[in-house]
């Protein structure tokens, strides 16, 4: 098949250049087209069809979002623009040529009250600026009618770009005592398993459209992954001591936009519809940092 992946130099993307090529001709685009990338600019969401209708791919995945959760709160139009406007212009494109649309979302849509893991058709109320727009994504792609696979994931993180486990890896390195918040509960999924499962969604074949939730499983808060992070970190090698993590609340820690406490996805249609069976997220914790101590 031929696939055109967006947003190729993401966290996301960048396995997906490697999980995708075994599928077939994958063409990639990102924002600044470097090297043999085709350019896919979401800031001109307009833009967009035209790369779409050249290309005339079998599938479009589309990895590009603004994922800056705090700085959407007051930079609205740029969130919608990239991560609402442009899926509703790629969709619009996928539908003319019939090309199936990959399009990833966010536990964010969810306002996390629930005791118990979502489910795909559960009560979407963002609590963000962030959430709201992923969400007016998602209801764009159902609207223009274009075959789908809408894949909510949460809590994403790799051995490379901006995220979670970098960051509290450099700050272990630099802190002796690190405070990280322990009501906020979720699922830790690593972007290279995102794009293996993608892989084997494709290969599979998308029968009907629809939105199903991939993530890793099990639960853990904040400062559970933080304290599984030290502990693999320093088995590895990659800490030469441990900083004492202490637990606070999301009051002590307040950020401008609002997360929600729970957002725990269930993953039982992914499974069903695809047979494809999340890895434990203390898995993909230690194969990525296998990955780091592999590249040092």
């Amino acid at each position: 098949m031929k696939i055109l992946l967006l947003g190729g130099n993401g966290q996301v993307g960048r396995e997906l250049r490697r999980s995708l090529a075994t599928l077939g001709e994958l063409i990639v685009a990102t924002r600044d087209g470097q090297g043999a990338d085709a350019i896919a600019d979401f800031d001109q969401p307009q833009s967009l069809p035209a790369l779409i209708d050249t290309i005339a791919p079998d599938v479009v995945v589309n990895a590009a979002a603004y994922t800056a959760v705090d700085k959407a709160e007051t930079d609205g139009d740029a969130a919608f623009r990239i991560n609402a406007e442009a899926p509703a212009a790629i969709a619009k494109a996928c539908k003319a040529v019939d090309a199936l649309l990959v399009h990833y979302s966010t536990d964010y849509v969810f306002d996390g009250c629930a005791a118990r893991p979502y489910l795909e058709g559960n009560i979407t109320a963002p609590l963000s600026v962030y959430g709201a727009s992923k969400l007016a994504g998602e209801q764009a792609i159902r609207d223009s009618g274009t075959r789908h696979a809408i894949l909510r994931t949460a809590w994403v993180y790799a051995a490379h770009g901006k995220n979670f486990l970098l960051t509290m890896l450099r700050l272990a390195a630099e802190r002796d005592e690190l405070r990280v918040v322990a009501d906020q509960f979720g699922a830790p999924t690593s972007a290279s398993w995102i794009a293996d499962a993608t892989a084997e969604l494709l290969r599979y074949g998308v029968p009907d459209s629809g939105t199903w939730h991939l993530t890793a499983r099990g639960e853990t808060n904040w400062h559970g992954f933080a304290l599984a992070i030290m502990d693999e970190a320093h088995a590895l090698g990659l800490l030469q001591q441990k900083p004492l993590v202490l637990p606070i609340t999301t009051a002590e820690y307040p950020t401008p936009a609002h997360r929600p406490a729970y957002s725990v996805l269930d993953t039982t249609k992914l499974q069903q519809d695809f047979g494809i069976v999340p890895p434990d997220w203390r898995n993909g914790l230690k194969q990525t940092l296998n990955e780091l101590v592999a590249a040092r």
